[in-house]
């Protein structure tokens, strides 16, 4: 638990070489693993736009990936690795449709795939809609969330083709079984298939039913990007940059749908803080302990700014309250200066819109600063009576912190080798084995 922090809020080839091998294959891979996090999304959307089969986009982008390992290492890492993958990824798929072709329609279907240019190339005129958007990732968005689909569904299918996770993480990040979510991902996109949902950003008279899908997905995708549920690191950056990216054209495009402007700020807001969370060691930094003056002033102040103007709209949401939450902490001087007392009362109000288990235990860490720990430990017994929240790490976690402030730190011990049964984030994991040694010692 972040002491003193509510849960947070919450993957034709270039011409010429490259900046050579990157300083041997350790560099290689690193650039690899770097065109990945940053490019995967773009490659895989612009497949499944030319060739409309994801499995095949899928394929033949993780194709293009294990390419680049050898080729780079012997060419040099290109100028625009996101282009040569894209090419790469491109005539393997165009390579695979040939063989698999049979009759007119198939080899119209490799002429198409020859045509396109990929990113600022020549498009297919049949894939343009009357939105007027050519982005190909908020193309693949809003397919994603079509609401035809099953929630989970729309969630897990983003996560995979547009941050890149595998479904071991995806499972994960659900709490089910690696077959369960495989039999999920496999049935969302035969439905895409059959149901011929078309791979378009909606036109603006449907918009409005189809945003809060959308922006779900958006904000889950910043969550697993701030708060990896599993793994080595505490966050995973290029998830969060891209969340931030589709939530910035999302506003551009609903600049008049008040939760949109409040989700964007969300995430800037907590964006915000993204180089102080951990220490150079990669240790976990609390809030309180974070260095306020190394903090993103600038997206700070857009944040703040677009909560205000969503603020104004006189239709304040789920998103728009939480903005305002993360807006308490970030424009506070100090960790002193924070007003607890304000956001115990915003969660208050997203507990009455948003009746969840987590909202409440969010309240309970509110209550437990405005208040006295006692006041919060009272909340976080009635979470665990109700046993909604058994097996979140957070729920121990936020008791252990809360009897650690009251001075007793024998079952504040207790509390703390609980939370460590259940955590899987290796930061998060040494920081808690850092408290407990603390409490264990006096």
């Amino acid at each position: 638990m972040n002491d003193g922090e509510e849960v947070e809020a919450g993957k034709g080839a270039e011409d010429g070489k490259g900046a050579g091998d990157g300083g041997g294959a350790g560099g290689v891979e690193e650039a690899v693993a770097a065109a990945f996090r940053e490019e995967w999304g773009q490659v895989v959307a612009t497949l499944i736009r030319v060739t409309g089969d994801w499995d095949l986009a899928e394929e033949c982008a993780q194709d293009a990936f294990a390419q680049a390992l050898d080729r780079w290492r012997r060419d040099g890492v290109p100028r625009r690795p996101g282009a040569w993958l894209t090419t790469t990824a491109r005539n393997r798929a165009m390579d695979v449709t040939r063989r698999r072709a049979v009759g007119a329609a198939k080899l119209r279907e490799v002429a198409m795939l020859a045509r396109d240019g990929g990113p600022g190339g020549p498009r297919d005129p049949d894939s343009d809609d009357d939105s007027g958007v050519t982005d190909d990732r908020l193309r693949l968005l809003f397919t994603c969330c079509h609401p035809a689909l099953p929630v989970e569904a729309r969630v897990a299918l983003t996560l995979r083709t547009l941050a890149g996770l595998t479904t071991p993480e995806i499972a994960h990040a659900f709490l089910v079984p690696e077959a369960t979510m495989a039999q999920r991902l496999v049935r969302a996109k035969r439905k895409i298939r059959n149901a011929g949902i078309p791979y378009r950003v909606p036109p603006a008279h449907l918009l409005p039913e189809r945003t809060t899908g959308v922006l779900g997905v958006v904000y889950l995708l910043f969550n697993e990007g701030y708060a990896a549920s599993s793994g080595a690191d505490l966050m995973r950056t290029d998830l969060c940059a891209e969340a931030v990216r589709l939530a910035r054209v999302l506003a551009r495009l609903m600049p008049d749908e008040p939760e949109v402007l409040g989700l964007l700020a969300l995430l800037l807001l907590h964006h915000a803080r993204r180089g102080t969370r951990v220490d150079a060691a990669g240790e976990l930094v609390t809030l309180e302990e974070q260095d306020r003056t190394a903090w993103d002033r600038a997206e700070i102040d857009e944040g703040a700014a677009l909560l205000g103007t969503a603020l104004r709209r006189g239709r304040p949401g789920p998103y728009q309250i939480q903005a305002a939450v993360a807006a308490c902490h970030t424009t506070a001087a100090t960790a002193q200066d924070t007003d607890w007392a304000d956001i115990a009362g915003l969660y208050g109000e997203l507990e009455r819109r948003v009746p969840s288990a987590v909202v409440r235990l969010n309240r309970a860490v509110a209550v437990g600063m405005a208040e006295s720990p006692e006041a919060g430990l009272v909340l976080v017994a009635d979470l665990e009576e109700a046993g909604e929240l058994a097996g979140y790490h957070l729920l121990p976690a936020t008791r252990a912190d809360l009897l650690r402030r009251t001075g007793r730190l024998e079952e504040a011990a207790e509390a703390y080798g609980h939370a460590l049964e259940l955590v899987e984030n290796d930061a998060e994991r040494r920081f808690l084995q850092k408290r407990l040694a603390e409490c264990r010692s006096g």
